[in-house]
């Protein structure tokens, strides 16, 4: 699928998008500078990735419901699912994926994962819809996983980039703990000054920064002063930051839940940030990616 990405247009944004995940592999301006990830192998191969049925990795990558234990991949099955094409206009596009005999293996419940892409001039705005389609109540998370250019390609080095949060940010963060991919219980001192962060490549060499006590939703990315990306994510509490550190690229990751916590053996309904669908019940999260000043 990766081979033949689906194209929607606006005045201001190309965007590619690919089948497989649906996941989003390129957004470039109208002078086609890419503002996503390079992909650098050496790094990470990854655009976009679409975090579901489960944010994060559980513990033993398997998770417990009802005593039973379930295989569950770090981030779940999404991202590596082939989405049926639903509807593909030149500003639009609609991704499906709906639970089959190899879903219902790990993951027992009748879904649907709809992702809507449109673009609005600057603006490409993504919306995952999650519905339960099945007589069960559902426990699932999402999560984006988007990874923009460090450095964009509007000048500045990669020391003069900024996060900037809409709100004063001052609550402790979250780090990985010491079973890997899994959230340390312990928290540690915000890296963010009021409202910005400056990222390095240093604060990543012990894997992500995680904020589940987070007042913003929403921020910009970029160089002060110079074309930048403004990130909107209304339906997601919590935010993931990660790289490899000297990659080309940050991840700003807005989260419905997250990774299993060291130590964690408890039932699904247990995990953090887990929420329920009920039977003919839908849920929405939205991100919106804006390129502003060019």
């Amino acid at each position: 699928m990766s081979d033949h990405p689906l194209i929607i247009r606006s005045s201001d944004l190309t965007v590619r998008i690919d089948r497989l995940g649906a996941e989003l592999r390129s957004m470039r301006d109208g002078q086609g500078r890419e503002v996503m990830t390079d992909a650098d192998p050496r790094w990470w191969t990854g655009h976009a990735p679409l975090l579901f049925p489960f944010v994060g990795r559980s513990r033993g990558d398997a998770y417990r419901m009802n005593g039973r234990t379930y295989s569950m991949p770090q981030h779940g099955f999404a991202r590596r699912a082939d989405f049926a094409l639903e509807d593909h206009a030149p500003d639009r596009l609609l991704l499906r994926l709906e639970a089959d005999a190899t879903t219902r293996a790990v993951y027992p419940f009748d879904f649907r994962l709809d992702m809507n892409f449109t673009l609005e001039e600057a603006m490409l705005r993504m919306t995952a819809t999650i519905s339960n389609r099945g007589e069960a109540r559902m426990p699932f998370s999402f999560g984006y996983h988007p990874a923009f250019a460090w450095p964009l390609p509007f000048g500045g080095t990669v020391e003069d980039h900024r996060i900037i949060f809409d709100k004063p940010e001052p609550a402790p963060i979250r780090r990985v703990g010491d079973e890997p991919g899994l959230i340390a219980r312990a928290s540690e001192p915000s890296p963010v000054q009021g409202d910005r962060l400056a990222p390095t490549y240093t604060m990543f060499e012990g894997d992500a920064l995680i904020w589940d006590d987070l007042a913003s939703r929403s921020l910009t990315w970029g160089v002060p002063g110079r074309p930048h990306l403004k990130i909107d994510f209304p339906d997601t509490p919590w935010l993931g930051l990660w790289q490899k550190p000297g990659a080309h690229y940050l991840c700003v990751e807005p989260w419905a839940g997250m990774a299993d916590p060291v130590g964690f053996d408890g039932d699904v309904w247990d995990k953090p940030g887990i929420m329920a669908l009920l039977p003919g019940q839908s849920r929405s999260f939205r991100m919106d990616v804006t390129l502003v000043g060019v």
